[in-house]
């Protein structure tokens, strides 16, 4: 599904991981807390340095993850976000006070009963909960107050939301490239493995084994009854099947190769960092592009998620503008 350039972390993708569950020290009330220990004041309500702390954490762990490491500036972008996020969620939580929303304390015991669930034993779940200098009760009120703020979303802007035949087929129309499907082949391969950096002589019995193969192959014997037998490349037991894969997925060589066969071929010896190997091509798909039929289900998703993101962003700066915010968390 098509999806914008991503900004350094979308805040609103944020804010929908900080509405889960946090397991950071809650807000409370009341003005004792002096300017360090706070970084904001949400009509009345401390944000403190713990949870921030916390959130700050969880953020560039998740980034680093997915190989990210953000650099002095996008770090202080992210500091800005994460802090704007609490405020949102603070303020959300707030309205869903305000409207009266309950959450079923059924609901609560579900959440708590699946999180124990991830532990081996209760002991190691309280040792969690401790290292977070949480208590059990602080991790219920996460959780009623993370259902509040669902509850209070779905309310006013879920089930308002909707997209129209017209919207999805325009988006369609005028975003075909996104929907394109880029050749791709189908092969199954026969490796014998060995080190490029190998002595000569070990290549050379690499190399004799995989002529051996090759001379069953000549002979008529099945390629995928020979992958079973020979084959050291984790494909072996099913036949060497590696399925469907596109260009830049596989090292070079190897790609050249399959991309260069017609089904049924096989190929001769090719060698890559892996070893030696012998390619069979069984299918080719050409690059394609997916119909309106075939994405409109998706697409019709995709588009509703960004019109409730678009409608969240406006009514948290509604609430905003009603509310007192002080904020003391410093730049860079």
């Amino acid at each position: 599904m098509p999806m914008h350039t991503e900004r350094v972390i979308p805040f609103w993708r944020l804010l929908i991981v900080l509405t889960l569950i946090t397991l950071a020290s809650p807000a409370y009330v009341g003005e004792s807390q002096s300017a360090e220990q706070k970084v904001a004041v949400v009509n009345g309500t401390v944000i403190n340095q713990p949870e921030f702390d916390n959130e700050m954490n969880r953020v560039l762990e998740r980034l680093q993850r997915t190989g990210r490491f953000p650099n002095d500036l996008e770090r202080s972008q992210i500091k800005k976000q994460v802090l704007e996020n609490l405020i949102a969620r603070e303020l959300l939580y707030q309205e869903s006070q305000t409207k009266g929303i309950k959450v079923d304390q059924k609901e609560i015991e579900a959440q708590v009963t699946a999180l124990k669930g991830r532990f081996p034993s209760e002991v190691e779940f309280k040792n969690a909960l401790s290292t977070m200098n949480l208590t059990e009760a602080d991790l219920r009120f996460q959780f009623e107050r993370d259902l509040a703020i669902r509850k209070l979303l779905d309310d006013q802007i879920g089930g308002k939301i909707t997209v129209s035949e017209k919207e999805s087929k325009a988006y369609y129309d005028n975003n075909l490239e996104s929907f394109k499907k880029p050749e791709q082949v189908r092969a199954s391969h026969i490796l014998i493995k060995v080190d490029p950096e190998a002595e000569e002589a070990k290549k050379a019995e690499a190399r004799t084994k995989i002529e051996s193969v090759q001379a069953k192959l000549k002979k008529g014997e099945d390629f995928g009854a020979l992958a079973k037998e020979y084959s050291e490349g984790p494909s072996g037991p099913k036949g060497g099947d590696l399925g469907f894969f596109g260009r830049g997925q596989m090292v070079k060589p190897f790609e050249e190769a399959a991309f260069s066969m017609k089904p049924g071929q096989v190929s001769g010896m090719v060698e890559t960092r892996f070893g030696y190997h012998l390619i069979m091509v069984a299918e080719r798909t050409p690059e394609s592009t997916l119909s309106y039929e075939e994405v409109k289900d998706r697409l019709e998703q995709y588009l509703k998620q960004q019109k409730v993101q678009e409608a969240i962003a406006a009514y948290v700066e509604t609430l905003q503008g009603k509310a007192k915010i002080e904020r003391f968390v410093k730049e860079g």
